[in-house]
C-alpha cells in the first residue's frame, strides 16, 4: 500500500483543481495571485528554481517571465501530471461532489495563456533536503507550501541560499502548520515554546537564512476544495528573502 498522500488519485484531481480550477468564495488563484505579488521582486531575471511545484501552476506562471525554468517536487505522480499538461493542449480530471459522485474538470493552458512558454519548464522528481549538486545558479528559488512538508527543514534552510546567485531572491511560502506525520516535532522551526518563550517560524528563518535580508512579508490565501460542501480555507505567509 502506498503511504504517500500525495500519490492517490484523490489528491492529484484535488490539486488540479487548486492549481486550475475555479476560484471560490472570492479567494484568487493561489499560485496565480503568488506569482503577480512577486512580480515587482523579479525584474530582469533569467533561471528559476520552482521548489514543491506539485502540479505545476506556479512553473507555468513563472515561465511568462523567465528563460529557464527547473521545477521540483518529491512525488512522481504530481510530476508525471505536470508533464502531461505540459505536452497536452488539455487534460480532463474529476473531482468530488459528494460521496462517490464526481464531475469531470478540464485544464486547457491556452485558456489560461499558460501555453506558449511552457517547453522553458524541466519538471524533475526530488527531495528538497536532497538536491543534486548540479542544481544550482538561481536567480530565483520559489518555494510555495513547502517547509512545513519536509523532514529536516532547518537543513534545508541552511543549505538553500548557496544554490542562489548573488542578489537572487529566495521566496518562502508557508501556512506554517507544523504536524509530526511531515515533520519530527524536534525540527520543527515554529509554534512551540523554548525557555518559557514562544518560538515562531519567521523569526527561526530570520536567524537561520544567512546572507539573506529579508525584504517583505505578505499574506496570501488560498482555498482546496475537498467535495462540494467542504473547503480548505487557508492564509500562507510569503516572505521574500534577497542574498547579499
Amino acid at each position: 500500500m502506498n503511504n504517500n498522500i500525495y500519490e492517490t488519485n484523490k489528491s492529484l484531481c484535488e490539486y488540479c483543481d487548486f492549481h486550475y480550477g475555479d476560484e471560490y468564495f472570492g479567494v484568487k488563484n493561489f499560485a496565480k495571485n503568488s506569482i503577480e505579488i512577486l512580480k515587482p521582486f523579479i525584474k530582469n531575471r533569467n533561471r528559476v528554481l520552482d521548489l514543491g511545484c506539485a502540479v505545476g501552476r506556479s512553473s507555468f506562471e513563472l515561465a511568462n517571465y523567465f528563460n529557464e525554468l527547473v521545477a521540483i517536487d518529491y512525488s512522481n505522480s504530481f510530476i508525471n501530471l505536470a508533464k502531461k499538461i505540459q505536452n497536452s493542449i488539455s487534460i480532463k480530471y474529476d473531482i468530488t461532489i459528494e460521496g462517490d459522485l464526481k464531475e469531470q474538470k478540464i485544464i486547457n493552458l491556452e485558456e489560461l495563456d499558460l501555453y506558449k512558454n511552457r517547453n522553458k519548464i524541466e519538471f524533475l522528481q526530488g527531495d528538497a533536503t536532497n538536491l543534486d549538486s548540479k542544481i544550482k545558479n538561481f536567480d530565483l528559488i520559489f518555494c510555495s507550501n513547502l517547509i512545513d512538508r519536509l523532514n529536516n527543514p532547518m537543513n534545508f534552510i541552511e543549505n538553500i541560499s548557496s544554490r542562489l546567485n548573488k542578489n537572487g531572491v529566495l521566496v518562502i511560502l508557508s501556512p506554517y502548520t507544523w504536524l509530526e506525520e511531515y515533520t519530527n516535532k524536534n525540527n520543527w522551526l515554529g509554534g512551540y515554546e523554548k525557555n518559557n518563550k514562544e518560538i515562531f517560524t519567521i523569526d527561526t528563518l530570520k536567524n537561520n537564512l544567512v546572507s539573506m535580508d529579508l525584504i517583505k512579508t505578505y499574506d496570501v490565501e488560498f482555498v482546496i476544495k475537498e467535495t462540494k460542501r467542504k473547503f480548505q480555507h487557508t492564509i500562507s505567509q510569503m516572505s521574500i528573502w534577497n542574498k547579499i
